[in-house]
């Protein structure tokens, strides 16, 4: 069946030049930054200092996207040599001493910036998830790939913001209703801007606060 976009062409347009100039502007304020992290995790565990995983990107008219995500690394090197694709969880063991500082700051996504430069992602959207994991999601949950038809996965989102990370399945059934209600959004102008206004408020306010996992 033939999907239609329901996004905007102005916000469509507005949406990356916003992408472009936030993201250019946060990579050249952090670089310092990306020093002292990349020190601070290689005298905190052995290992490389960024940490690239698959990810599912736009699926639009039956085609999926694929790309590496880039994060710091914040687990023990090789955290899932014998458990495969798992979520990660609270008070994760496989986490390192920095790498949960990172976590709970969400420094560790600053190298998604690089992500949205080159299109792979966008500031705000759906959470991007890992390709083993969604076919296992898709299988336990209808209509759960519609959830991001034609919209670019976010560092940080509507769902993010309110539930945080996924932990299970029962996390993500949750999570939908928020990423269809930010879909919605996208129709309408003023409705997107006041939308990503509140969420780029709330990331701010959990950064700070260090309520990320």
């Amino acid at each position: 069946m033939k999907h239609n976009s329901f996004v905007h062409p102005s916000i469509k347009l507005l949406k990356r030049a916003m992408d472009l100039t936030f993201a250019i502007t946060c990579l050249l304020l952090t670089l310092p930054l990306f020093g002292v992290i990349a020190l601070m995790i290689k005298l905190s565990s052995p290992g490389a200092i960024f940490y690239c995983q698959l990810r599912v990107g736009k699926m639009k008219a039956g085609k999926v996207k694929h790309f590496n995500m880039i994060k710091f690394r914040t687990m023990v090197n090789n955290a899932e040599a014998s458990s495969g694709a798992v979520w990660a969880t609270s008070n994760d063991s496989r986490l390192t001493s920095f790498g949960r500082l990172l976590r709970k700051t969400r420094l560790d996504e600053l190298p998604q910036f690089i992500n949205v430069i080159k299109g792979e992602m966008s500031l705000i959207g759906p959470r991007p998830e890992r390709p083993e994991i969604v076919i296992k999601l898709e299988k336990a949950i209808p209509f759960y790939s519609e959830r991001i038809y034609d919209m670019t996965p976010g560092i940080t989102g509507l769902a993010q913001v309110y539930q945080g990370y996924d932990t299970c399945i029962d996390d993500v059934k949750a999570k939908i209703a928020y990423d269809f209600a930010y879909s919605l959004s996208l129709t309408k102008l003023d409705r997107w801007l006041l939308m990503d206004l509140k969420i780029i408020f709330k990331t701010i306010i959990i950064m700070v606060l260090g309520r990320g996992q």
